[in-house]
């Protein structure tokens, strides 16, 4: 039987909701991408170009740092990975859990809240953080039902 895990970051809590119905109809694992540093709301201010937020996502080059967590990836066959959509993409926040961790092999099935904009280059950009993965764009989940959650983790 394939072994699943839930990993998220959410700045908000919105996309943690989302995870934890993802996780109970997955009978999954779930697991919390922190930052090291919490994002504030004024962090989060996408109208101020001077925002961490901003800065992050002007600058992909940027790795926000992630509390410790030391996952054991090997005893997992299926990653589903949620996030909020920023500018279109993932936050840098992503890319920074997906270089800790070898993916090599593993499927990697992406979900995301999202105030109105779609996936974009996600994958794109997200694929040279975990070299030898699948990522597939899954869904987008903006205020799913448990019902819409499960259906679609049927679908996986």
């Amino acid at each position: 039987m394939k072994k699943t895990l839930v990993a998220f970051f959410s700045a908000s809590g919105t996309t943690k909701k989302i995870a934890e119905m993802i996780a109970e109809a997955a009978n999954a694992d779930l697991h919390e991408i922190a930052p090291k540093v919490l994002y504030t709301k004024d962090d989060l201010n996408w109208m101020n170009k001077k925002s961490r937020s901003s800065i992050e996502m002007s600058d992909k080059s940027i790795r926000p740092e992630i509390a410790d967590s030391n996952l054991d990836m090997e005893s997992y066959d299926e990653i589903i990975l949620g996030f909020p959509i920023w500018w279109y993409v993932a936050p840098t926040i992503i890319n920074t859990f997906l270089e800790k961790y070898d993916f090599t092999g593993r499927k990697i099935v992406l979900f995301a809240t999202s105030g109105g904009s779609g996936f974009g280059n996600t994958v794109k950009e997200l694929q040279p953080s975990a070299p030898g993965a699948e990522i597939v764009e899954g869904k987008l989940l903006n205020r799913a039902n448990k019902q819409e959650i499960e259906n679609w983790v049927k679908e996986l």
